[in-house]
């Protein structure tokens, strides 16, 4: 806690000594250029070398097949045998294809066991063929699989595990075979997809674009698109355009929003945050029951029999405070030194957070993750 509260300090400080023009961001940051995007490709594959910790291949029938196929496809006939190894492991290779990505170029791939192989560590991935949505190749993937995690065990049945040994990565271990074309520098016309749709952000970017290049360039036709021309009279192509406008400072403006993780207790509001004039008061309750047996012992000689009785013991202990008043309209800092006026703990703001919201004194959407 005093971690955080430490950095808050320090990000609160620098904004302050930067000034008011660092509060922009640029249009690179905020929305992305239709056509310049990732494709995510998908293989299967086989992992060998492991150390008799891949796939039992009576359980897992799929790795039996593809280790049988892969060795007739190297002149080896093993159908219709008894094979008993555990060191293949059946694996999805995962990876991104990066934009305007071109035929020769490494990527890094993502290896995940699929089968019931208990440690991929020191496994070596074959060729594996990395296909897209449209079902063709775009790049293969090979070589050493590095893992985060280990597994040990004994034979008492103890073990340990750290990290995910059933899945790595191998870095620069996909090799790009073919390359997604797009001519983005003869494009006439382009949109801008803003990552956060609104309103007045999309407004703002589309008059800073006209500023800087020309009017009519840009405009607005929904709150998440932005639709920029290439003039006739510009001398470049679209790529110089994009260059020119992707560093543009734009203010964004977002609307009034408050998330809360119930389960680590984290509470983030925006600046845009209003409540209006409100009266809390704020008060736990606590009820605390212990239990002490007792033993109860009969009489001399009256045939009695000694037995416990349990002897419970209930505290209620109730803070008490009065009401604190938070005025209406006050920016996001006034509201957060009303809410620590009352001393309440980030789970008690949780809930004081949710009754404003339930008596409509808040003017925000709360989103619970």
């Amino acid at each position: 806690m005093r971690a955080l509260k430490a950095l808050l300090t320090a990000v609160a400080a620098t904004a302050l000594l930067s000034g008011q023009s660092d509060a922009a961001s640029r249009i690179k940051d905020i929305a992305d250029f239709e056509g310049v995007r990732e494709n995510q490709l998908i293989g299967y594959g086989l992992v060998v070398g492991l150390q008799g910790t891949g796939d039992s291949l009576r359980n897992a029938p799929f790795t039996r097949q593809s280790l049988t196929a892969m060795l007739e496809r190297l002149g080896v006939t093993t159908r219709d045998l008894n094979l008993n190894t555990r060191n293949v492991a059946a694996v999805m290779v995962t990876a991104n294809l990066p934009p305007f990505a071109s035929q020769g170029a490494r990527i890094d791939v993502t290896v995940s066991a699929l089968g019931d192989a208990k440690s991929l560590s020191g496994g070596q991935l074959l060729v594996t063929p990395l296909v897209g949505a449209d079902q063709q190749v775009y790049a293969v993937a090979q070589g050493a699989i590095a893992i985060g995690g280990f597994s040990a065990g004994g034979s008492s049945g103890s073990s340990v595990t750290r990290g995910v040994p059933t899945a790595g990565r191998i870095s620069s271990g996909g090799l790009i075979e073919r390359e997604l074309q797009f001519d983005l520098a003869g494009q006439r016309e382009l949109r801008l997809a803003l990552r956060n749709p609104d309103f007045t952000t999309a407004r703002r970017m589309a008059d800073a674009i006209n500023t800087s290049v020309g009017a009519g360039v840009a405009r607005a036709s929904n709150p998440g698109s932005v639709v920029v021309q290439r003039p006739a009279a510009f001398e470049g192509d679209m790529v110089d355009l994009l260059t020119r406008i992707e560093s543009l400072p734009i203010d964004p403006d977002l609307p009034a929003k408050i998330v809360i993780d119930e389960t680590s207790g984290v509470v983030v509001m925006g600046d845009s945050v209003r409540v209006s004039t409100v009266a809390i008061a704020q008060g736990a309750l606590t009820i605390s029951v212990s239990e002490q047996p007792g033993v109860s012992q009969p009489a001399p000689f009256s045939q009695g029999q000694t037995a416990v009785i349990p002897q419970s013991t209930v505290t209620v202990d109730e803070e008490t405070g009065g009401l604190a008043v938070i005025r209406g309209g006050v920016p996001l800092k006034d509201l957060v030194d009303g809410l620590n006026a009352l001393g309440v703990s980030p789970r008690d703001m949780i809930s004081i957070l949710q009754a404003l919201k339930a008596a409509g004194a808040i003017q925000a959407e709360i989103e619970v993750m």
